[in-house]
């Protein structure tokens, strides 16, 4: 039984540039930084037990936020393989066909050397379950990135990566998902800061 939030780390300039960052190990640009320190915080959030990507961008993201994090490995970014550091328009004019047949896969978009949406959310899912050993109800925050709460996103709303999902989700924002008994569920989105 655990309340997860998530929040993404700030801007990079890969971001700016639209490229997929995966496990590149790109800091925070100005702009991000001074995104993150304008949030703040709920107080039902800062005293949560924090952990952050093993990742620069979301390291800085929590020493911005000014949680006490601890590294988690598990909330690495999703490794986008041979696709890492190009955009969605090189990818796709490139190899077309290759591009399509991939997004049609949705949850099970694996690009080669890389991993799908589904293996996030079971890595996720697994370090969640180690969590909850002492099956009492927690609460933690997890500074990470988009693809790892796409991919939990989309196991709590049911939803296979095809077409639109459910919900629109804001990346500025916080997302509160509940863990129990292997499921995810939705508890809250786009929690403002």
């Amino acid at each position: 039984m655990i309340h997860v939030y998530f929040i993404r780390h700030g801007q990079t300039q890969w971001n700016c540039e639209k490229r997929l960052q995966g496990r590149t190990d790109i800091p925070l640009n100005e702009a991000g930084k001074l995104q993150i320190s304008a949030y703040q915080l709920p107080s039902n959030l800062l005293s949560l037990r924090w952990f952050n990507s093993p990742l620069l961008r979301a390291q800085q993201t929590a020493e911005l936020l000014g949680v006490n994090s601890q590294v988690e490995a598990a909330l690495i970014e999703m490794n986008w393989g041979d696709w890492e550091g190009k955009t969605l328009q090189q990818l796709s004019s490139q190899d077309p066909i290759d591009f399509a047949k991939q997004e049609a896969l949705g949850l099970d978009l694996r690009p080669a050397g890389g991993e799908s949406p589904r293996l996030v959310a079971e890595r996720v899912s697994a370090w969640v379950e180690a969590l909850d050993i002492a099956n009492v109800e927690q609460r933690i925050g997890c500074v990470s990135h988009k693809g790892i709460i796409r991919a939990i996103y989309a196991s709590a709303a049911n939803w296979n990566m095809l077409g639109k999902p459910p919900h629109k989700i804001d990346y500025h924002c916080a997302q509160h998902f509940y863990f129990e008994g292997g499921r995810w569920s939705i508890v809250e989105l786009n929690i403002a800061l």
